[in-house]
C-alpha cells in the first residue's frame, strides 16, 4: 500500500494521539498542557505556539474520536465516523510549502485550532485509508494486557502486535514457555 509522506505522518500522530488515553496502570498521554506541547512538539504540527486549557480538553475530544474510528465495525461506520469528523473541522484543502517541506496539501484551515488540525489532517488520512478499502488495518494491540492502536501497514497485512520487540516477543516467549514445561509434563 502506498502512503504519501503527510498521510503517514498523520497516521503516525493519530495512532500516538489515542495511545495517549489512560489505560491502566498508565496515565493519560496528554493530562496537561506541558504534555500537550510535547506532543506537538514531538509530531512537529504547526501553529501550536498558544495552547490552553481549552485545547486539551478539545483534543482529548478528538482523541476519541479517533478511537472510535479503529472500533468501528466495519468501512461503512468508519466513514460515518470520519465524515462528522472531517465536517466539524472545518475542513479545508490547500496546497502549502512550508517548514522546508515540497509542497503538500493540509485539510484545516488557517489559524485552526490544535483539536480541528488534528481531526482534519488525521480525519482525511483516515479516510485515504477506507477509500484505499484498507481501513481493516486500522487495529489494536492482540496481546491481552495491551490495547495499544496501530496503523498494520505490513504487505500482507498480518501484523497483530503494535511493537513486535515488546508485546510479540513477550507473548511468543510465553508460548514457547509453555510449550516447554507442557513437553517435561
Amino acid at each position: 500500500m502506498l502512503i504519501d509522506h503527510d498521510n503517514r505522518r498523520a497516521l503516525d500522530w493519530v495512532v500516538d494521539l489515542v495511545n495517549t488515553a489512560a489505560e491502566p496502570p498508565a496515565p493519560d498521554g496528554i493530562a496537561d498542557l506541558e504534555a500537550l506541547r510535547g506532543f506537538a512538539a514531538r509530531h512537529r504540527i504547526s501553529g501550536t505556539d498558544r495552547l490552553d486549557e481549552t485545547d486539551l480538553l478539545a483534543v482529548r475530544q478528538v482523541r476519541e474520536r479517533f478511537a472510535a474510528v479503529f472500533a468501528a465495525p466495519g468501512p461503512r461506520a468508519a466513514a460515518e465516523l470520519i465524515n462528522a469528523l472531517v465536517a466539524q473541522a472545518g475542513t479545508t484543502p490547500r496546497l502549502t510549502d512550508h517548514d522546508g517541506y515540497d509542497w503538500h496539501v493540509h485539510y484545516f484551515a488557517p489559524g485552526a485550532s490544535l483539536a480541528h488540525h488534528l481531526a482534519a489532517d488525521g480525519g482525511m488520512a483516515l479516510a485515504f485509508l477506507v477509500v484505499a478499502g484498507e481501513s481493516e488495518r486500522l487495529r489494536r494491540c492482540a496481546a491481552p494486557d495491551c490495547r495499544r492502536a496501530f496503523v498494520d501497514l505490513s504487505r500482507n497485512r498480518s501484523r497483530r502486535y503494535c511493537d513486535s520487540r515488546t508485546c510479540g516477543n513477550r507473548l511468543h516467549v510465553a508460548a514457547y514457555r509453555a510449550r516447554r514445561r507442557e513437553a517435561a509434563d
